[in-house]
């Protein structure tokens, strides 16, 4: 693809320091009286938006240079993690025998979710985000990088493992915010739900590779050898994030008092009626769905009487069933999106609702692609359909709001393990199901606007 000296192609936002505006677009005279630049002058639109129709459509985004080197970035970032959360689970079993200190180091991810997620999309509102990304990512690396030592010097303990799960947790809860922000300024709008689409596809993909590559290598260049190759992926991540040309108004800016900004940021959220049905509607669906992941064991040895190779396959084709979910997405575009994401709603309570009934190693084996389709819909929907919805000076504050889904998922996988240990894990999912397929329907009856969504 020919570029023009200033390394931006024919089809990619105008990005640069000093904003120029559109010969037919008044500059701003103002700010929005937040001291924040209005969201106006801080996303750049294409002038120029991809032509391409049906599968020719599916990589567009790609086409601008500074969303293609972020997106580099981003699949060896998640690269890495896919990686080390095989490494990680693998040796903290080595070092312990102990499923309950696996699943707390685990788990210890998740934590930092809940109480650090608002500060982290505060601060991707208020500083240059590109800069907050590579920060985390040099931190991710690092924190690889001191486990690879530790191990390589017999100093390692599942204490270490456990304490670096919630400093990478820490570090995602600031990392994310800013780098799904920054997303449609480099993009603009029109090729939001295409770009989404496509991050969704590479982390389905990285899913499906790393923790193969991950537990490939670990009795061949030993877990530090691992965590080494983990360390080189972030920063790759690092240089690759280095090329992508911060867009105007992406310098740090002076604002209120950190805990100000996350307030207004919620009284945004509670104000914007189509955001806030869009986040409720994520964090129920994820809350019902979800659980599903963690109660599979419970079905390959209680129900389908199978083994771990049995349990490796059903999640191998759920990651495929995403993967090609979410280039159907990217590949349609702004087409009936809000119909698409109930849908997919929909389709995910199906499939966990015959899950539960068909107790078929062979049906559910099928039912997994069901199901992956249905959550690349509802995902990478929700996420394009609430930052177009949000201006861009509170977007890091509501998808910090957002990535709190992750910290709050312990709360649907507890009730639904204890239901799934007193009354089987057919009655668990099903129940699960019920309710989802309920809340969805719920939501297309009473919620038009979200229903017609384009």
């Amino acid at each position: 693809m020919a570029e023009s000296t200033t390394g931006t192609s024919d089809n990619e936002p105008p990005i640069q320091e000093g904003h120029v505006q559109n010969s037919a677009t008044p500059a701003p005279s103002s700010t929005n009286g937040t001291g924040m630049i209005p969201p106006s002058s801080t996303e750049s639109t294409p002038d120029t938006q991809p032509t391409e129709t049906g599968w020719r459509r599916t990589f567009s985004s790609l086409k601008y240079r500074e969303f293609r080197f972020l997106w580099l970035g981003m699949l060896f970032l998640m690269t890495a993690m896919q990686m080390q959360m095989v490494v990680r689970g693998y040796l903290t079993y080595e070092l312990t025998d102990s499923p309950l200190r696996l699943g707390l180091v685990s788990a210890g991810f998740a934590i930092p979710m809940l109480t650090l997620a608002l500060f982290g999309g505060a601060v991707a509102d208020r500083m240059e985000r590109k800069r907050v990304i590579q920060i985390g990512q040099a931190m991710s690396g690092l924190l690889a990088l001191v486990i690879g030592i530790s191990v390589l010097t017999d100093f390692v303990s599942w204490v270490h493992l456990f304490g670096v799960s919630v400093a990478q947790g820490a570090v995602f809860s600031f990392l994310m915010p800013s780098r799904q922000a920054l997303i449609p300024q480099l993009v603009g709008k029109d090729n939001l739900t295409n770009a989404m689409s496509l991050d969704a596809a590479a982390m389905s993909a990285t899913t499906l590779i790393a923790p193969t590559i991950g537990g490939g290598l670990y009795n061949v260049i030993n877990p530090e050898g691992v965590y080494f190759l983990i360390a080189v992926c972030c920063a790759l991540a690092v240089v690759f994030t280095s090329f992508v040309k911060s867009p105007s108004g992406g310098k740090a800016r002076a604002g209120a008092p950190m805990l100000s900004d996350i307030k207004s940021g919620l009284a945004y959220v509670i104000h914007s009626r189509m955001v806030l049905v869009l986040l409720v509607m994520g964090l129920a669906t994820s809350l019902l769905a979800m659980p599903f992941r963690f109660l599979m064991p419970v079905f390959v040895v209680d129900v389908y009487n199978t083994g771990p190779e049995a349990m490796g396959l059903l999640v191998t084709i759920m990651g495929l069933g995403s993967l090609v979910g979410s280039l159907v997405i990217a590949t349609i575009g702004k087409w009936h999106r809000g119909a698409l994401l109930l849908g997919g709603s929909l389709l995910s309570g199906i499939a966990l609702m015959m899950v539960a009934a068909l107790p078929y190693y062979l049906a559910a084996a099928a039912i997994m692609v069901l199901l992956g389709l249905g959550d690349a819909g509802r995902r990478t929907l929700n996420q394009a359909m609430i930052m177009e919805e949000v201006e861009d000076a509170y977007r890091g504050r509501v998808m910090s709001v957002f990535m709190m889904n992750f910290g709050l998922m312990p709360l649907g996988v507890l009730p639904a393990g204890l239901l799934a240990e007193r009354m089987g894990g057919q009655f668990a999912v099903g129940l699960l199901a019920v309710i989802l397929l309920v809340f969805t329907m719920g939501v297309w009856v009473t919620q038009k606007q979200l229903r017609n969504y384009m």
